[in-house]
């Protein structure tokens, strides 16, 4: 006769090792995503201090020579590839625009509205699939879409009033990052992890340089670029760092638990955003633009569960 009880055991163990995997994704991805919010903090306080054109530029010129050396030791010479280069290219040309847009977003504007903007990406990301690559989307994601863009006009509206089309610049990195997260999707398996994150910063580093540099060629006072601050160095420093620890994070929690785990985590960052903001710079965020907030997460919320049925 089978040990039914051995069988019980085996399957209690089971269900505890999966619930323990489940946790600790859910813990790593937690810790990832509000690491990545605390770099976006970091950043906020060079405000004034440089152009974030070229905080942005030096950052990613950091993370990419950083990238570089643990690549070399990791995988050795051979690990330098360059696998599908049109992909590439326009991974790096979208990181760029995000980047270079958010930063500047993040110097004008409180920084738990320029990152709830960013959460349009998964939305946009969805729309233009079924646009270009005639993907199918169901009406409730359309219409999660356009329910999104609602809760950015209302999240917008102080912000508009003040600074004009320069507050539409958080929707310009959510464009940048949805043109990312397409690309990305196209260059999955091409290489190592490292390598992926190694070559978007590489392309991603050139072109910001050229921004700020025609930024300080332009004549405009506000983007002069002089020698950084040991401030701003170490902010960019460390940021590197961080953001590259954060994605190995998200990357481990991927595996430990699994992305529909993780997914939903991302909002983390909105909280810490709206945390960092009050307790370091002193944006309150109003009743409104928190209902604005809620709707944006509402929507990506929804948009996950869709994309799992």
């Amino acid at each position: 006769m089978p040990d039914n009880s051995s069988s019980k055991a085996e399957g209690s163990a089971s269900a505890d090792a999966r619930r323990s995997n489940v946790a600790a994704g859910m813990a790593y991805a937690l810790a990832g995503f509000a690491l990545l919010s605390g770099g976006d903090g970091l950043i906020k306080s060079t405000s004034g201090e440089w152009p974030g054109m070229a905080v942005a530029a030096l950052r990613f010129t950091i993370g990419a020579v950083g990238l570089g050396i643990v690549l070399l030791l990791v995988e050795g010479r051979e690990g330098f590839r360059f696998p599908l280069p049109r992909v590439q290219l326009a991974r790096g040309f979208f990181l760029a625009v995000a980047t270079l847009t958010f930063f500047t977003s993040i110097f004008l504007m409180p920084l738990a509205t320029a990152v709830s903007i960013q959460f349009m990406a998964p939305l946009l990301t969805a729309a233009i699939s079924a646009l270009l690559y005639r993907e199918r989307l169901s009406r409730g994601r359309w219409v999660a879409t356009l329910v999104a863009f609602i809760g950015v006009i209302i999240v917008l509206r102080p912000s508009f009033a003040e600074l004009g089309w320069a507050a539409l610049l958080p929707l310009a990195a959510a464009f940048g990052m949805s043109g990312l997260m397409m690309a990305n999707a196209r260059a999955a398996g091409s290489g190592s992890v490292l390598l992926m994150q190694f070559i978007v910063a590489a392309i991603a580093a050139p072109i910001l340089l050229l921004a700020a540099a025609i930024g300080h060629f332009s004549g405009y006072p506000p983007l002069q670029i002089g020698w950084p601050t040991q401030h701003v160095v170490l902010v960019c420093t460390v940021v590197a760092v961080s953001a590259s620890f954060a994605h190995m994070l998200i990357y481990t929690a991927t595996v430990r638990g699994s992305a529909a785990v993780v997914a939903p985590m991302v909002y983390v960052q909105i909280l810490v955003a709206i945390g960092l903001g009050v307790v370091f710079y002193q944006d309150y965020p109003d009743l409104v633009a928190l209902v604005g907030t809620g709707i944006i997460i509402a929507s990506g919320i929804y948009l996950l569960r869709d994309g799992r049925k």
